[in-house]
């Protein structure tokens, strides 16, 4: 009998061990809010710098272009373009596949998340994350940004480099410079358009 009585005992209590304890939602919901919170800051902040890079190349093709123009007889100088365009066309790039990147964990992850801790259907959640792609499904709109995102930082180092082969001093090294820019811009454009992700709906 205290044999039978010992293993049953000892049987309750592996099964109170096997059994998790209750799930405090509350505390889950918070810490998913948080998370929330910090992506959506993250997510603004990359927003703005991208935002503020178009401003910035415009403001740096000028300054470039200034110089070009004020040294009048050193048409080498052009080769200056491709970098400055290549450099803030892929910290762009960059900062604009994050956005997307956190964009689609807020829709596909984060959100069923949230509903479920807080016993709500996905649709009722976070609402606006799906809601403001509306305006970012139309082919046209994603067809026009691409235009330009590639008249932005490709096709001024393109330009550039077209201009220093017909016109500029047929040297050796600013061949080569001028190949390589040319390369560059070319895997800069292949990236952008990729990343237009033009087959699907919007991501941002």
């Amino acid at each position: 009998m205290n044999r039978s009585r010992r293993t049953s005992r000892a049987a309750d209590e592996r099964t109170e061990r096997r059994t998790p304890p209750p799930r405090d939602t509350a505390a889950v919901s918070q810490i998913l809010l948080g998370e929330y919170e910090a992506l959506k800051a993250e997510q603004s902040a990359r927003i703005a710098a991208r935002d503020n890079l178009m401003y910035a190349t415009l403001a740096a093709l000028a300054a470039t272009t200034t110089v070009i123009v004020s040294t009048a007889g050193r048409q080498e100088l052009v080769l200056l373009l491709p970098p400055v365009c290549i450099v803030l066309g892929w910290t762009y790039l960059v900062n604009d596949e994050k956005i997307s990147a956190i964009g689609r964990y807020l829709r596909t992850d984060l959100r069923p998340a949230l509903a479920a801790a807080a016993g709500a259907d996905s649709a009722e959640v976070l609402r606006w994350e799906t809601a403001h792609r509306e305006e970012h499904r139309s082919s046209v709109g994603k067809h026009l940004q691409l235009a330009v995102d590639l008249l932005m930082f490709v096709v001024p180092a393109l330009v550039a480099v077209t201009v220093h082969w017909v016109t500029g001093p047929a040297h050796t090294a600013l061949l080569v410079a001028s190949a390589a820019e040319l390369a560059a811009a070319a895997v800069l454009a292949v990236r952008i358009t990729l990343a237009a992700d033009l087959s699907s709906e919007g991501t941002v």
